[in-house]
């Protein structure tokens, strides 16, 4: 039996209507036999998503204040979905338990993950499908780190003999049993590591958006829906915060060679954007497939008279920042020159500290930090056979009458970075796009 895992995120389940519209798109074909579920999300503009009220009450426990109230409001969301669903659920026993547990242990992830629990099992009892509690087969090192061959072997076995799931999404559990969670929309992780131990033929993700877009909409106008797009692309605008899909759930399935689908729930006739490990041949030719931009960069520039001739002098320069854990995010470079950009935030209070141990360490002759930047990524596959493309990416910021302060070109080259002041960065991406993005 071919095999589908469609994955439902919180705006998708945040009501019983939403909940209905998910087991209708779920029993419109018999491959989605297996349903990962998130939180329920929000309802509407003002509303609060069911994870942050539970963190709420996580914190008013741990500093021995009344989390009544906010459990109440948690509960009084479930008791809405389970009574329009017309279906019996034992809520008050689950809300003993985790009242109890409030009281006692109030541990940070375990609450986090109640609403991925509960949802799940309402929606369980909602298909009449089996509930598989990803504590059992969702494996986490001590340190927090995924085991990811354990926990594709565990879901093989929790999974292989069940027709149908419902798998809560965004947590697993340590070695010792107690409960740990991936970092937030890990949801997209779950539904990814239950295709691969399917061997799914597809992983459908459905959310609020009918697809992934060249360019952010809160910056460019009407940008164009992004039809397929690489393992690779996708990983390139992830990073710079294109935020519709979590970057580290693509692993497994690319691993397993599984497409995902990236769908929306309240269009479900929409085709949304395939994933996929290589661009289909049949598709027209494009030069880009899309543009990212995140803000919050510090750029360290350190020039030095025959540097080229210093064996091993990048090595310490990048020594130096992995001495106070800092990840360095690019590394462009001249004859006597480089440039070390980093994550502001990453840098901290260990600014100061890092540039007088490039000065004690390297002897610079000149060492300047530029903050504030922001870096924009053009990606696209059809880059590497499109001439002048760097060329129309620099006119086009330059014509906006904006100064680039750094140019990185990654070594595949689907990949054009530029750094730009913080302030420049939504006209710079606005620029591009219109100049690139539409061909």
């Amino acid at each position: 039996m071919e095999t589908i895992v469609v994955k439902f995120g919180g705006t998708s389940l945040a009501s019983a209507s939403q909940i209905r519209k998910a087991a209708e798109i779920i029993r419109a074909n018999e491959a989605r036999r297996y349903v990962v579920c998130s939180a329920p999300g929000k309802r509407f503009h003002d509303d609060i998503k069911v994870t942050d009220l539970l963190y709420r009450c996580q914190k008013l426990a741990a500093d021995h204040q009344d989390f009544e109230p906010v459990l109440a409001e948690v509960e009084a969301r479930f008791s809405d979905i389970v009574r329009e669903l017309g279906i019996s659920f034992p809520l008050d026993v689950e809300f003993a338990i985790i009242r109890e547990h409030l009281e006692t242990r109030h541990e940070r992830d375990y609450m986090a993950s109640r609403g991925e629990y509960l949802n799940s099992k309402i929606i369980a009892a909602y298909l009449g499908f089996p509930f598989v509690d990803p504590a059992e087969s969702v494996c986490f090192e001590d340190s927090g780190e995924l085991d990811a061959e354990r926990t594709n072997h565990r879901l093989f076995a929790a999974l292989a003999t069940l027709d149908n799931a419902v798998v809560a999404g965004f947590y697993g559990a340590r070695n010792d049993g107690v409960i740990h969670t991936f970092s937030r929309g890990g949801s997209d992780i779950t539904g990814s590591l239950v295709a691969r131990a399917t061997g799914a033929k597809l992983y459908e993700n459905w959310t609020d958006v009918s697809g992934m877009l060249a360019a952010d909409p809160n910056i460019v106008d009407n940008p164009r829906r992004i039809d397929y797009i690489s393992y690779q692309e996708l990983r390139e605008l992830s990073y710079m915060g294109s935020s519709v899909f979590h970057e580290d759930a693509m692993f497994p399935c690319q691993r397993a060679g599984i497409p995902i689908n990236i769908r929306n729930t309240n269009a479900p006739e929409d085709p949304g954007t395939m994933i996929v490990a290589s661009l289909p041949r049949i598709l027209p030719p494009r030069t880009v497939t899309g543009i990212a931009g995140h803000k919050g960069f510090t750029s360290i520039q350190i020039e030095k008279a025959m540097m080229n001739s210093e064996v091993g002098f990048a090595a310490r320069l990048l020594g130096i920042f992995a001495d106070y854990n800092v990840s360095v995010e690019h590394f462009p470079s001249g004859i006597d020159t480089m440039s070390v950009v980093v994550n502001s935030d990453a840098l901290g209070e260990n600014r100061d500290r890092i540039m007088q141990d490039i000065r004690d360490r390297l002897r610079p002759d000149a060492l300047i930090a530029e903050e504030h930047l922001a870096l924009i990524a053009v990606v696209g596959h059809g880059m590497s056979y499109a001439t002048g493309v760097a060329a129309r990416i620099f006119s086009a910021v330059s014509s906006a009458g904006i100064n680039i302060r750094m140019i990185d070109q990654g070594s595949s080259e689907i990949n054009i970075i530029i750094a730009v002041e913080e302030r420049d960065c939504e006209n710079a991406i606005r620029s591009i796009y219109e100049s690139l993005a539409r061909d």
